[in-house]
């Protein structure tokens, strides 16, 4: 069976939790890894998937146009066209593992370190700052094993990642329906557990607000007690993963407060699925809505 892309995963997941489908390089010129929106004290990002109905360049105007300076999860042939309109790429995809096949597998192991001895180097030299990787399905494993393996590869990865000043994000995701069922890295309790045996600057925790309020919520709470492992935000309307507007119930404005009063320099992207007649215009809200 052909596995499932971050983004496919995401799109079917997001989709059937909404009720509905989609709609139909040298150093010295790398961009500013850490520039400011015009708007607000967080810098805020996009996530590519969740728009990918408009061809790449199109977006890439449309979300430099509303005053973002950032895309996410772009794939590494797609970073030229992002920085081409101005775009800092917040957090690449390089292929390094999936999902489902993660880090608390030792099978996986090869792969993802071969990703990122490939790929980091190149993310440095062009801007990139993040990169993502994910703890993997359960498929029966206890977390003892799974966190020993998760920390093993970690541990070898982390040098490539210090040499190069780029930081390694892995990302806790819920396993309910809905969500990424049998995702054992579903906690940040099991997150944490990780990333500080790990013990390195250049690897940190992506949170996803929507997903840790599905599966714990206590966000400002949790965010602000171990701000100094997260390296990276998602956003995303609970429930159903679409607009951080009026009809969901978390408070954004307050949520992204609370992280710039923790000192956080990194990115915030939008990774929710625009459900309006408007995505973009869905977008434009929730960059003036975080603009606090």
């Amino acid at each position: 069976m052909k596995k499932l892309s971050r983004r496919d995963a995401l799109r079917a997941t997001g989709a059937a939790s909404l009720g509905l489908m989609l709609p139909g390089s040298a150093r010295e010129g790398r961009p500013a890894a850490t520039r400011r929106s015009s708007a607000g004290s967080i810098t805020q990002s996009v996530a590519r998937w969740c728009y990918e109905d408009i061809p790449l360049p199109e977006f890439c105007a449309a979300v430099a146009s509303m005053g973002l300076t950032a895309m996410d999860l772009l794939l590494v042939d797609e970073w030229s066209v992002a920085q081409d309109h101005g775009l800092t790429v917040s957090c690449g995809d390089v292929a390094a593992g999936t999902i489902e096949d993660g880090l608390n597998d030792s099978k996986n192991h090869s792969t993802i370190i071969g990703a990122f001895e490939t790929h980091i180097p190149t993310a440095s030299a062009r801007g990139v700052p993040n990169v993502i990787c994910f703890f993997g399905n359960r498929r029966g494993m206890a977390d003892g094993p799974a966190i020993a393996n998760s920390i093993a590869c970690l541990r070898e990865c982390a040098p490539i990642a210090e040499a190069e000043g780029t930081t390694i994000l892995v990302e806790a995701l819920n396993s309910k329906p809905g969500g990424h069922i049998d995702y054992i890295g579903d906690s940040m309790t099991y997150a944490l557990e990780v990333i500080r045996a790990v013990d390195s600057p250049r690897v940190k925790i992506l949170y996803d607000v929507y997903h840790m309020q599905v599966m714990e919520g206590d966000i400002i709470h949790t965010l602000t007690d171990a701000h100094e492992w997260i390296g990276h935000y998602h956003t995303g309307g609970v429930p159903g993963r679409a607009e951080i507007d009026e009809s969901q119930e978390l408070n954004y404005p307050a949520v992204v407060r609370a992280i710039a009063e923790t000192g956080f320099e990194g990115f915030m992207a939008h990774e929710f699925i625009p459900r309006s007649g408007d995505p973009l215009r869905s977008l434009r809200e929730a960059v003036e809505l975080c603009a606090v």
